[in-house]
C-alpha cells in the first residue's frame, strides 16, 4: 500500500512542562515501514503512567509528551511485510512498541524484559532516535510485533485497560500459578489493577479477598466484583485473624504497606506478588525464610502473554469497569485519578472527541 508522507497531520494531547497540564498539539508520525501497522486510535485508558511522565516524577521526562499506553483501534494501512493484520482490524497496543528482537526475553515473548530495555510507548526513544508519543492521539504508527489482536465481538473500549493494568496483574498470577481452582488469593489495593485481578482471581476459581483501607469500596468488591471477602487493613485484629491463610497475595496499591503483617498471612511457601510501587519494601528476613515464603516483582507483560489475556478475557467474558470521557475531560480525570476518585479506570473516546 502507498505510504502516507510524513507530516504534521497527527493531532495529540501533551503537556508541554512538569504542570502535566495537557492541550492539543500537532506532531508527525513516521512513515508506515515494511513491518509497520498504523491505526486510528478509537480509544486510549488513562493509567496512573500518565501522571507520573506527564508530571516529570521521575525526572527524565521529554517535553512536549504525549501520554497513553492501553491504545485501541482500527488498523488503516498496513507495511507490504505485514502478515497478522490487514485493514479494518481492531488492533491493540500496549506499554511498549519496539524491543532488540535478539536477546533470550524477546525471543521467549517476554520483549517487556529485553536485554537492550523495550522502547516505551511514549517518552522512549525509538530506532530512529525520535521520541515515542502515546496514544492520546489520532492515530500511531506501530510495528505489528507490538500489536495485538482484538478478539471479535470484545468491545474496543473495554479492551483497552487491559494493555497495562490487565497484563500487569495477570502476568505475576500466571507465573506464580495463581490460576488453581480452590486456592486462596488476597488482592491488596482495590483500583485499576485490583479490580481486575479480583475478576481474574475469581475466573480461575480462586477463593478472592480484598484488603483496603476504604471502608466505602466494600459493597462494590463483593457484589460488583464478586470477591468472596473484604478487609480493612487498618484493622489489625481482621488482619491477625487471617494469619497464614492466603496461598497468594498481589499488592497492586503504590501506598506504603507493612510488608511483615502482610507476609505473616502466607501460608507456607506462599508468595506475594509486587505490582505497585511503595516508597520502600522493608520486612524482616524470618518473615520469608520461617515460611519458605516469596516476594516476587513484575511490570507488564510479553506480547505471547497479552495476545493470551485478550483471548482469556474474551472468552470468559471478564470486561474491565471503565468509566468513557472525551479527550477534553482528560485533566480533570488526571487529578481525579491521583485522588483515586475512578471506578475502576477512565478511558479516552479518542475516535468520538478528538477533533
Amino acid at each position: 500500500m502507498a505510504s502516507s508522507h510524513s507530516t504534521d497531520n497527527c493531532l495529540g494531547w501533551a503537556a508541554r512542562d512538569p504542570s502535566g497540564v495537557l492541550s492539543p498539539y500537532n506532531f508527525s508520525r513516521r512513515v508506515v515501514g515494511s513491518d509497520d501497522v498504523s491505526l486510528d486510535i478509537a480509544y486510549c485508558g488513562v493509567c496512573y503512567a500518565d501522571v507520573i511522565w506527564t508530571r516529570n516524577i521521575h525526572g527524565t521526562s521529554k517535553y512536549p509528551l504525549v501520554p497513553g499506553h492501553e491504545i485501541v483501534g482500527i488498523v488503516k494501512e498496513v507495511g507490504s511485510g505485514v502478515q497478522r493484520f490487514k485493514v479494518g482490524d481492531p488492533v491493540g497496543v500496549g506499554t511498549y512498541v519496539n524491543s532488540c528482537r535478539e536477546c533470550e526475553y524477546c525471543n521467549e515473548g517476554l520483549e517487556v524484559q529485553c536485554s537492550k530495555g523495550s522502547v516505551f510507548t511514549f517518552d522512549g526513544i525509538d530506532v530512529d532516535g525520535t521520541v515515542t508519543k502515546g496514544g492520546y492521539s489520532s492515530y500511531i504508527v506501530v510495528h505489528e510485533r507490538y500489536c495485538y489482536k482484538i478478539p471479535e465481538n470484545y468491545p474496543l473500549a473495554s479492551a483497552a485497560p487491559l494493555l497495562c493494568a490487565g497484563i500487569t496483574v495477570y502476568t505475576p498470577m500466571m507465573r506464580h500459578n495463581m490460576n488453581q481452582p480452590g486456592k486462596s488469593l488476597g488482592v491488596i489495593g482495590l483500583g485499576g489493577l485490583g479490580h481486575l485481578a479480583v475478576k481474574f482471581g475469581k475466573a480461575f476459581g480462586l477463593k478472592v479477598t480484598v484488603f483496603s483501607t476504604s471502608i466505602s469500596k466494600k459493597e462494590e468488591a463483593l457484589n460488583l466484583l464478586g470477591a468472596d471477602n473484604f478487609v480493612i487493613s487498618s484493622d489489625e485484629k481482621q488482619m491477625m485473624a487471617l494469619s497464614k491463610s492466603f496461598d497468594f497475595l498481589i499488592n497492586t496499591a503504590s501506598g506504603d504497606i507493612p510488608f511483615d503483617l502482610y507476609l505473616s498471612l502466607l501460608k507456607t511457601a506462599g508468595t506475594l506478588a509486587l505490582v505497585g510501587f511503595p516508597s520502600e519494601v522493608k520486612f524482616s528476613p524470618g518473615s520469608l525464610n520461617l515460611g519458605m515464603k516469596c516476594i516476587a516483582g513484575s511490570i507488564t507483560g510479553g506480547t505471547k502473554l497479552t495476545q493470551e489475556l485478550l483471548e482469556f478475557c474474551a472468552s470468559r467474558k471478564i470486561y474491565p469497569e471503565i468509566d468513557i470521557i472525551p479527550i477534553q475531560y482528560v485533566n480533570e480525570a488526571l487529578e481525579r485519578l491521583i485522588k483515586k476518585d475512578v471506578k475502576y479506570r477512565f478511558v479516552i473516546d479518542i475516535g468520538g472527541s478528538l477533533k
